[in-house]
């Protein structure tokens, strides 16, 4: 860990904020951030468990300052959200814990297929998420959702890719317009991100100098994309969710054929 600390210099430390900002400004709405941070720091020679683990400390920075917008301009049911963080943290940690024991390449083939599956059902549904629907949830759409904020929590801990797009779709489909959904999203993931670091953590796969640069650009970038998310409605957050889980199809798809 030291010697990756010692190779800092200037044009790294501003290549770490650049990305951590670009990075999160995507993350902060609708997930997909990993896209962009993750290779980045995998780029500066990190091994894989190092960049993931790194990663996550910064993006659970961008996470945080995301939650904060949202919840302060009421963009988040509090209760539901309060209720559901536990079960994602929980099922994050366990995800981290248990990371080796299903084949990637199995996990890759399904995330595809589901993937495209959301992407079809919200494109087909063009007013989807524009106006929120939501009203007294019955016990069994409580019991779902409980359920999905812990199977994605543990996702989120032991795969990955997508996260934020499934937790969307899972809030559009309780009721919530695009732009709450979103919030709450956030707020899940980042409860199964923190889950997540602290398993990388005692892993001992965690660059805290690189990861506190990062989260610099990050905690900006957070602040800017959950203003214009909140800013601009459904307009702006559907087009971006539809555009990082086409990005998303196509990155699984091109490492399951060429990787």
């Amino acid at each position: 860990m030291e010697q990756f600390a010692c190779e800092l210099d200037l044009l790294t430390i501003i290549f770490l904020v650049v990305s951590g900002f670009i990075a999160s400004f995507i993350d902060s709405t609708v997930g997909g951030g990993g896209l962009i941070s993750t290779p980045a720091l995998l780029g500066l020679g990190l091994p894989v468990p190092y960049a993931l683990g790194t990663n996550k400390l910064a993006a659970s920075t961008g996470a945080l300052t995301s939650v904060i917008s949202f919840w302060r301009a009421g963009k988040i049911n509090k209760k539901m959200a309060l209720s559901l963080m536990p079960l994602s943290f929980i099922g994050s940690a366990l995800g981290a814990y248990v990371v080796y024991l299903l084949p990637e390449t199995l996990m890759k083939n399904i995330i595809v297929v589901l993937l495209v599956a959301v992407a079809i059902y919200t494109y087909r549904r063009k007013d989807w998420g524009d106006n929120s629907t939501v009203g007294k949830l019955g016990v069994g759409a409580l019991l779902a959702a409980a359920v999905m904020a812990f199977g994605i929590g543990f996702y989120d801990g032991f795969f990955g890719p997508g996260t934020g797009s499934f937790l969307i779709f899972g809030f559009l489909f309780l009721g919530f317009d695009f732009v709450t959904a979103a919030g709450n999203a956030k707020a899940l993931n980042f409860a199964s991100g923190i889950g997540a670091l602290l398993s990388f953590a005692m892993s001992g796969t965690v660059l805290y100098t690189h990861g506190a640069i990062m989260a610099v650009g990050m905690i900006a970038g957070a602040i800017f994309g959950s203003r214009m998310a909140i800013k601009k409605g459904a307009s702006y957050v559907r087009p971006l969710y539809l555009l990082v889980t086409t990005v998303l199809i196509g990155k699984q798809v091109y490492e399951i054929l060429f990787r």
